[in-house]
């Protein structure tokens, strides 16, 4: 007889907690091999197909595409083992019954699903939540049972008729165990599907209704907010908010700027693509210059230990750059950049990018990042006093280069120029190391031979 084994959302690394369903990749009753991808999911991070470490027919699904789950919860059972007929009404195993089977378990490590024993479950806890107990139990999931009949209720605002559109169990929970009618919640997701984003909204206006006081007999009726469109920060908007909000609650930061002639830049590297060979990029010529100013000033190639106390120096330079993507702003980072050449960095900072436009970038290429490079010129802008990529400790920001009246050699005279600026945890150092480092790269912008001192 068959075993039906139950495969959780595994924790996919680098601290992400939870994840939407993109696509499913099997549906129930097909038969699905051991590490074989059966869903896409959008973390915070980056589009993942996750494989399932069980071999067998496809019970159950739990989740349609848009649902958001948490580390944790139920993606599919899989029968393993019997005939390959899918058991329909076979009860879920037990964490002990599902590490038993080990024949049909893959034999890789998915974080969370060992091939020994049950890794811990984690569990996310919310800030602002109602109740946070010392000690937070696993949640139980309740098993699959026939679907509720529909409940006629009248449309009201935002009302449903007929069966809620909610699929996730802990969305239902969720809203159970607040006391919130689902009928009078309207869903954000595909076809009106509600998302747990939805439940803890309403909640929270449910909240405010209450604590707000009652208006005086003769005050004059209040005046509805308008209804504007409401926008879930989850996804890489959540992950953008959630990392710039704690820069700015944690790091003292500080900008400083300067304008640079880059005439002599643009036309050394007018040079270099002349030669033949692969072209060289201006954001590559730009992160050679980084790296070698990195090298003098190492203080700002680092990071801060709150818990200790301490600034932690890093000893080689993982170059982040700010990339903009229809799904948002992402951060991908070029590994050992200090070790590449500027035909190496123009390649991969080229992959990165195309791999960040396509939403193909993995968890392992946004993080790790010493120190980011944002070239905002492209937006056709100057200047700016860019936010600090937590948990670094600098940013160098260059703005577009345009011709400008310019002071050359004692005369006046039309130059391509370029704003600079660095903003600095001004716990690592202070302004002297700062100025000292933009301008170490001003001057390399400006007299591009200054880098052949360094080689």
């Amino acid at each position: 007889m068959a075993q039906v084994l139950e495969f959780k959302l595994p924790d996919l690394g680098e601290g992400l907690t939870e994840a939407e369903i993109v696509r499913w990749l099997v549906g129930v009753g097909d038969v699905v091999a051991v590490d074989q991808p059966v869903v896409e999911v959008e973390t915070a991070k980056a589009m993942v197909e996750v494989p399932c470490p069980y071999g067998g027919v496809v019970t159950a699904r739990y989740g349609e595409e848009g649902t958001e789950l948490p580390v944790g919860a139920p993606l599919l059972t899989v029968a393993v083992g019997g005939t390959g007929e899918p058991e329909a009404a076979a009860p879920r195993p037990s964490e002990e019954t599902a590490s038993a089977v080990s024949s049909e378990q893959s034999g890789n490590v998915l974080v969370g699903y060992g091939t020994a024993e049950p890794a811990a479950r984690r569990r996310r806890v919310r800030h602002g939540s109602p109740a946070v107990a010392a000690k937070a139990a696993p949640a139980a999931v309740p098993a699959p049972g026939p679907a509720a009949a529909p409940v006629p209720v009248a449309v009201g605002a935002g009302g449903h008729e007929g069966p809620v559109p909610v699929i996730s169990p802990l969305v239902r929970k969720l809203a159970r165990d607040r006391g919130l009618d689902l009928r009078e919640v309207r869903g954000s997701g595909p076809e009106g599907l509600i998302l747990r984003a939805d439940v803890e909204l309403a909640l929270t206006a449910v909240e405010r209704a209450a604590a707000a006081p009652a208006p005086a007999p003769t005050a004059v009726p209040a005046v509805a907010a308008a209804a504007g469109e409401r926008v879930p920060l989850r996804g890489v908007r959540g992950a953008v908010a959630d990392k710039l909000s704690r820069s700015r609650t944690e790091i003292p930061d500080a900008t400083c700027w300067v304008d640079a002639d880059a005439t002599e830049l643009m036309a050394a590297r007018a040079a270099m693509n002349a030669a033949g060979g692969p072209k060289i990029s201006l954001l590559a010529l730009l992160a050679r210059i980084c790296v070698h100013a990195l090298a003098r000033f190492p203080e700002l190639n680092s990071t801060v230990d709150t818990a200790a106390r301490e600034i932690v120096r890093l000893p080689a330079v993982h170059l982040g750059f700010a990339a903009q993507t229809p799904r948002g702003l992402v951060v991908p980072v070029v590994k050992d950049a200090g070790a590449r050449t500027a035909e190496s960095l123009t390649a991969e900072f080229a992959r990165l990018t195309e791999a960040a436009r396509e939403s193909a970038l993995t968890p392992a290429d946004l993080t790790g990042g010493t120190f980011t490079l944002n070239n905002y010129g492209v937006f056709g802008v100057d200047g700016s006093t860019p936010i600090i990529n937590h948990p670094e400790a600098a940013m160098l920001g260059v703005g577009r280069i345009i011709p400008k009246p310019w002071v050359h050699q004692g005369e006046l005279a039309v130059r391509q120029v370029a704003q600079l600026s660095l903003t600095f945890d001004h716990r690592v150092c202070d302004g002297g190391t700062a100025g000292g480092f933009l301008r170490y790269v001003a001057d390399c912008v400006e007299q591009p031979a200054v880098l052949l001192r360094t080689l």
